[in-house]
């Protein structure tokens, strides 16, 4: 079993063959002046080819009016009947940033999940676990305190977790988009880590995520964020999690952030590395490079890349990929010719985001995938492991 990747009308398109499905990562970065709707239409085209089923899209802001972007998705796909996170830009675009992801899988069956009425998560099964992805969940009342809002949301995962026949301590993965997240990233992180404890998640394995800075999209007053996870339950003691860290950076742990470096999940025919938001930060916890973004991007690769190779993997098992840049000019640096990245190469989106520190310009986060070949070892890992049930 191999990955295969090819690029199609724009689209970056990972396949991903296992014992019993298939699933298919796809990163669509549009063309300049590319119309919604055509890039939605490539990514609805290669879905009909595979016979996939989408488990859930984030589309990160590009076109002005996201009102063409929503009636847009609706005539490429139909009825909606999985997540869709929405993340805007604070102004009008001046760069080509954003895109959509987009997870699908064919082979089986995929189940919507709702709360308060709306679609907020996806489950499927194999012969190997059950997976649940959760996206859009946006807290009810924007005018609370943004702690207040933060409580809620992860509430809302529990209670959507547990209705799917899960719990807090399976999931493996997070996603927050924080509004001005650098004026309450403290409270923030007060927050989930009171909510973690109660969880007993401390106790398990602690999710790998990402916490930048966005805007996220509601109808009516913008909230304090927009989030989204992973969660995986084992069918048997062969599916193991186990916390991944970085050779070059201390625990977040160590300093009250509630996430670890990395999460790597074996499975019996792969396993699969959720790599956290990394940014140019040094070994003791502080800022390298202020203000060089050329550096920054650099220190972020190479510290992304060791825990890539601490687990056999290198940038081509890369299957899906956010760049987050506080500047937008600053992208060119990342993708412009002898910029000296592997951007090319990844099924990579960038964004335009707020980074949780004033002087971080750039964060990058990536998943991948790995096999062992037959005889084969890999490092070990000098953390506890648990089994997803």
């Amino acid at each position: 079993m191999r990955m295969e990747k090819r690029a199609i009308c724009g689209l970056q398109v990972v396949s991903l063959p296992r014992r019993c499905c298939r699933e298919l990562f796809i990163t669509a970065a549009p063309a300049p002046g590319e119309p919604a709707g055509a890039l939605l239409g490539n990514i609805a085209g290669v879905l009909r080819d595979c016979g996939g089923r989408i488990v859930s899209q984030e589309v990160f802001g590009i076109w002005s009016q996201e009102k063409d972007v929503r009636r847009a998705l609706a005539s490429a796909f139909g009825e909606i009947a999985w997540p869709v996170t929405w993340v805007r830009r604070k102004a009008a675009p001046t760069a080509c940033l954003g895109g959509i992801q987009t997870w699908a899988v064919s082979g089986v069956s995929v189940e919507p999940l709702e709360f308060g009425g709306h679609i907020v998560g996806s489950t499927f099964e194999d012969d190997d676990a059950r997976y649940c992805r959760l996206g859009g969940l946006l807290p009810t009342d924007a005018t609370s305190s943004r702690a207040a809002q933060a409580r809620e949301v992860l509430e809302q995962m529990e209670t959507v977790l547990r209705a799917a026949g899960m719990e807090f301590r399976q999931v493996l993965r997070t996603w927050f988009y924080n509004a001005d997240i650098l004026s309450w990233y403290g409270d923030f992180n007060q927050t989930r880590n009171s909510f973690f404890t109660e969880q007993r998640v401390f106790d398990a394995v602690v999710p790998a995520s990402t916490a930048v800075g966005t805007y996220p999209a509601a109808a009516l007053a913008t909230p304090a964020l927009v989030s989204g996870l992973l969660a995986v339950r084992a069918k048997s003691g062969k599916v193991v999690a186990v916390a991944v860290p970085s050779a070059l950076q201390r625990a977040a742990l160590d300093y009250g952030s509630s996430f670890s470096r990395a999460v790597e999940l074996t499975l019996p025919d792969h396993r699969r590395l959720l790599v956290s938001g990394t940014a140019s930060i040094a070994a003791g916890g502080h800022t390298v490079y202020a203000g060089d973004v050329d550096a920054q991007i650099a220190r972020t690769l190479e510290v992304v890349h060791a825990i890539l190779a601490s687990r056999g993997m290198d940038w081509p098992d890369v299957t899906r990929a956010i760049a987050h840049f506080k500047r937008a000019a600053d992208v060119a640096v990342f993708h412009g010719p002898g910029a000296g990245c592997p951007a090319v190469a990844l099924p990579v989106l960038s964004v335009e985001s707020e980074i949780c520190r004033d002087d971080l310009l750039f964060e990058l986060e990536v998943d991948a995938v790995g096999f062992t070949e037959a005889g084969g070892a890999l490092p070990g890992l000098h953390t506890s492991r648990a089994p997803c049930t």
